[in-house]
């Protein structure tokens, strides 16, 4: 320990450190400045970047005794007042760069050591200081962050005021608008508290835990002593499968009747086998994190290995053992059958066909916030457990029977969440948490590191789908077959219906009225298969968007100009034979083709012997919902100061908060009331309806309809017959209910058949078409997108900086996809940038959006959703683009160097 005098934002403070601890834990723990979020604390995310002696400093690898005596430290906290915020906290709201907002903080103070050493940045200035101090961000895409630095830049330099950054609503509306988020100010401000620092508040007492995980992928479990680890300091309970009083189960909660399995198969703690590399065996319950992990190590279990089979080629083999006994691996099954035989058609000889077989991998969510949560016994005497969940009351159903507990004596709610881009649509720690606190009796938290939240976590299935296309002479398409296998990891929660997302997106887009196609789920033992953004499109478009390349080539044709003979028109179906909502299609194709026959131009005038450029199209559409009738509810209620909107639209970055109060303070316009007015109650079981899960690009459609609902009951209860509104004391006076529920059912939507594929599954569709600019280095193979164009009908815009945050955000992820990330190495992916993580230098400053707006007749004041489309189909369109460039044909992904300069290497041995 040693004492140290340092000046924190302005002020001497005196502390007592240990100098091995990190600045980080230091600002945080002693100081509770809980504005420096730790991300990863391995200094590769910037999320703890905090000002020293006026240099930008990630402070989670700053050991104290590198901090020298008398250190001036700025941290978000100290750099102004919620009353009187700086220029780039300002900018930072106005250009919607608080998403989910764990990075900001980060990114705002290192943007300040930007400024203040350069007044007059350019673009390319701002974002190498970026990727020199290794801020990262999951979830703008970087583009809007450069935006408001140099927006914030001007405020500074006298050439703007700040006050006139943010949208200032006029004649009252901000629907359509630029509005800023609730939630920006707290987020900006660095008091926006996640689940980490909610544990730091929590009560003395509180029991903190570390797990004990399988370090390998398939074993029976002969046995586990925890004896020596129950005798460690500060150690309260160690916690297995014995202390479980339920089931002991995750249910996925099963609904396709042809799936082999009964969704009980991922335990909460191992019992009888570890299924996956991280599985959770025991939970230390102890004073301290580091008494907890210390004790974890101590825990010993006696293990018989079994053959872990790491893919569905290996799970399928026919002397592979069954992973859950009694169930096969192959344990669903999906058909599509639509129109006419396809073989006879694909035998013809006056046709033209393309075969195409594409493995699209198993990629990281890689949010910047590790999962984290705690859990306590409430004062009605429910176990309350608060985590990043982005489906409350979904994850109740699937947790209650495992850990033993009645429905109603478990409340879930969302704490302010750090990005999760799908994988919180599966519960990860909730049941954790909950046997634990029953267990033990005392409140609890666990807070996961990044390497546990790599390797523990749910990850994108990956699919090989094979895809034969037959078009005649002309170009007009005929006939599609396609064949697909999906590896969903050990468990099955999702799994089935992952898997009939491939027969609804394969082929997307395209009038083809002659499908025939199978497709299987297999289990295997690498990560379970978990929702990621675009959920099960990404996959499917990836096959069917470069066999429509191909097909252009053998045909002679240009790859848009094929495409736009076959899209959806009037008298087209979908691939399981559902009328398009509207047809989009045509208008999108007019608004970029002027654009394409640029962007070739441009490619060509650019590419050199050294670099080559090319440009690729692709299409891709994905789904508003849950499949079927999906349905949602929220509540409005009048109160003396205005209305207040009560809803379970869970918030991991897309803009929750905005959403409901977009469409509430739209509903509510006959009232005049202005958006402060409207108070939001969000996210807490206690207190707001189920509105189901925060997945599928369902909530802006179902919630916001809901809450519209909600808000039209109100609005009938308080009209007078002539037409007026009544106020809230003449409610009172005339005994009307101040508060009203309101429900929406996608109820013009039906289930998809097993074996045929064939229903009407979604409400509403979004519509993108991808053009992205790629360079080649030809020594190398390393790919670099330099421009990424889209054109995107999402119907109306609820929100204008929302919409692009959450495109840019999708368009970068793409770029992830198809270039750098995977998890497939258990060595070698374990942290964001083994994992491929993309820094602002991976992602083209030059994006631009272009919207087509359709209104739609099922979406809240004419909206669909925003978050998957940008992510359905950006890779297929990349790697065409490095076709176009260089010639080489990658077929798998992530396109890294090693595999673009072997085809390069090959296409140059040919020659």
């Amino acid at each position: 320990m040693q004492k140290k005098l340092l000046y924190i934002n302005g002020l001497p403070r005196t502390l007592i450190v240990n100098l091995e601890d990190s600045l980080a834990k230091v600002l945080r723990e002693q100081l509770l400045l809980t504005g420096c979020k730790v991300g990863c604390n391995q200094g590769q995310c910037g999320t703890c970047s905090i000002i020293m002696n006026g240099d930008v400093v990630r402070s989670c690898i700053v050991k104290m005794k590198r901090v020298p005596d008398e250190a001036h430290i700025t941290t978000i906290e100290g750099l102004a007042t919620p009353d009187e915020l700086h220029p780039l906290q300002v900018a930072w709201m106005a250009y919607g760069c608080a998403q989910c907002g764990f990075c900001s903080p980060g990114f705002i103070l290192s943007a300040k050591v930007l400024l203040d050493g350069n007044a007059s940045p350019t673009r390319e200035e701002v974002r190498d200081w970026f990727q020199k101090h290794r801020n990262a961000c999951r979830c703008t895409g970087y583009k809007p962050l450069v935006d408001a630095v140099m927006a914030a830049a001007q405020v500074l330099r006298g050439e703007l005021r700040k006050e006139d950054l943010l949208y200032k609503p006029v004649d009252n509306k901000i629907y359509g608008t630029t509005y800023h988020r609730p939630s920006a100010v707290q987020k900006v401000t660095g008091t926006w508290d996640y689940g980490a620092d909610v544990a730091l508040q929590m009560p003395q007492g509180t029991l903190r835990l570390a797990l004990v995980q399988a370090e390998v992928s398939h074993a029976n479990i002969k046995g586990i002593d925890t004896s020596e680890a129950e005798t460690m300091p500060g150690v309260y309970k160690v916690v297995t499968h014995k202390d479980v009083k339920g089931k002991n189960r995750i249910t996925g909660l099963i609904t396709f009747p042809s799936n082999k399995g009964d969704g009980w198969d991922r335990p909460i703690l191992c019992d009888e086998k570890v299924f996956q590399f991280g599985d959770a065996i025991a939970i230390v319950c102890a004073d301290t994190e580091e008494h907890a992990k210390a004790a974890a190590k101590k825990v010993k279990v006696d293990l018989e290995m079994l053959p872990a089979y790491m893919s569905a080629p290996a799970a399928m083999a026919e002397d592979a053992i069954e992973i859950h006994p009694g169930v096969p691996n192959v344990y669903f099954e999906q058909g599509i059958v639509k129109g006419e035989d396809t073989k006879p058609i694909m035998d013809r000889s006056d046709i033209v066909t393309v075969e195409v077989e594409t493995y699209c991998s198993r990629q990281p969510h890689l949010p910047l916030e590790p999962d984290v949560g705690c859990a306590y016994i409430d004062e009605e005497g429910r176990l309350t457990i608060h985590s990043k969940s982005i489906g409350l009351h979904l994850h109740h159903a699937m947790i209650v029977a495992g850990i033993g507990i009645e429905p109603e004596k478990c409340r879930l709610v969302q704490n302010p969440t750090g990005g999760t881009f799908g994988y919180k649509f599966s519960p990860t720690i909730e049941a954790l948490l909950g046997v634990a606190c029953l267990a033990t009796g005392k409140p609890v938290s666990l807070n996961f590191t990044m390497y546990q939240n790599i390797t523990y976590t749910g990850k994108r299935s990956p699919a090989s789908v094979y895809c034969k296309l037959a078009a005649d002479k002309t170009g007009k398409l005929l006939a599609m077959e396609t064949d697909w296998w999906l590896d969903h990891g050990p468990y099955s929660e999702f799994g089935d219906l992952v898997t009939l997302r491939q027969a609804q997106f394969t082929g997307a887009g395209y009038d083809i009225r002659n499908i025939r196609g199978q497709g299987r789920t297999v289990c295997t033992n690498h990560a379970w298969g978990s929702a990621f953004r675009g959920y099960g499109s990404p996959q499917a478009f990836l096959a069917s968007e470069i066999a429509m390349d191909e097909l252009a080539e053998k045909l002679g044709m240009d790859p848009l100009e094929l495409r736009f003979k076959n899209i959806y028109r009037p008298g087209a179906t979908t691939p399981t034979g559902q009328v398009p909502e509207v047809f989009c299609l045509e208008e999108m194709f007019n608004k970029i083709r002027p654009l394409w026959k640029a962007a070739k131009e441009r490619c060509a005038k650019l590419t050199t012997p050294e670099k080559k450029r090319g440009v690729g199209f692709s299409l891709g559409i994905y789904g508003c919902g849950l499949d079927g009738p999906d349905s949602s509810e929220a509540w409005a209620e009048l109160t003396p100061t205005g209305v207040t909107i009560g809803n379970s639209w869970q918030d991991h970055g897309q803009g929750a908060d905005i959403g409901t109060l977009t469409h509430a303070h739209e509903t509510l316009q006959p009232l005049g009331i202005k958006p402060e007015q409207i108070k939001l109650i969000m996210n807490d079981m206690a207190f707001t309806p189920n509105s189901g899960p925060s997945g599928g690009s369902r909530s802006n459609v179902m919630t916001g309809n809901a809450t519209t609902v909600a808000c039209q009951m109100l609005l009938n209860a308080m009209r007078k017959a002539d037409g007026s509104y009544r106020t809230y004391d003449e409610m009172l006076a005339e005994n009307i209910p101040l508060h009203y529920d309101g429900k929406w059912t996608a109820s013009m939507c039906t289930d998809c058949s097993p074996v045929t594929a064939q229903g009407d599954p979604f409400p509403i569709y979004m519509y993108e078409l991808f053009m992205p600019e790629v360079e080649v280095d030809m020594k190398t193979g390393k790919a670099k997108v330099v421009k990424f164009t889209t054109i995107a009908d999402i119907g109306t815009i609820t929100n204008k900086t929302v919409c692009d945050g959450q495109i840019y955000g999708g368009l970068a992820q793409g770029v992830g996809l198809a270039l750098t990330e995977d998890f497939e190495d258990l060595k070698k992916h374990t942290s964001l940038v083994g994992c491929g993580l993309p820094f602002i230098d991976d992602i083209p400053d030059d994006m631009e959006i272009i919207y087509n707006i359709t209104p739609r007749e099922n979406g809240p004041h004419g909206a669909a959703g925003t978050g998957e489309g940008p992510l359905s189909a950006p890779h297929p369109a990349i790697l065409n683009a490095i076709y176009n460039a260089c010639g080489v044909r990658i077929y798998a992904i992530p396109a890294l160097p090693s595999k673009i300069k072997a085809g390069l290497d090959a296409l140059a041995a040919q020659k």
